[in-house]
């Protein structure tokens, strides 16, 4: 397994329009992916007679989010690439980048709404923070290392 050293680099360049934009669409697909799982298992568990605390809908979220980014995206990088080296890419290049996503959108529903609750006010905030929060890192790994997912 291959570290990677994310300590700050002063010869990366922020201001590489071309990177951003690849970055953005990068990242797009994960929080597509994410919040497919994270979504369906909050309304899951808002709509049945299931019942957990709250600390363990989220972690069952934040689990099932990265598991159906990683299918989608390791189904859109099989068109290009074979499956399993589809899904090795899939997990490698964006596992870092779904976790940051996930936490944060779940953070700001259990802030907004005080548990696991799906409702019009927190869908675009949880959104936002799931977009925004590992954009830089997605645009980090691209200037780097000029790896993507996508």
């Amino acid at each position: 397994m291959k570290i990677v050293n994310l300590s700050i680099d002063s010869s990366i360049s922020w201001t590489c329009k071309s990177t951003w934009k690849k970055a953005r669409y990068n990242t797009l697909w994960c929080l597509l992916g994410c919040s497919i799982g994270d979504f369906g298992t909050i309304l899951f568990f808002q709509y049945s007679s299931y019942s957990l605390p709250t600390h363990y809908i989220m972690l069952l979220a934040i689990a099932n989010g990265i598991l159906t980014s990683i299918a989608l995206e390791t189904f859109i990088l099989s068109f290009t690439h074979p499956l399993f080296s589809a899904f090795k890419t899939a997990v490698g290049m964006s596992i870092i980048s779904m976790i940051g996503m996930e936490v944060a959108m779940n953070l700001v529903d259990v802030i907004l709404t005080g548990g696991a609750i799906i409702n019009i006010y927190v869908i675009v905030p949880m959104l936002l923070a799931g977009y925004f929060t590992p954009l830089p890192y997605n645009y980090y790994m691209l200037k780097k290392y000029n790896k993507a997912c996508h």
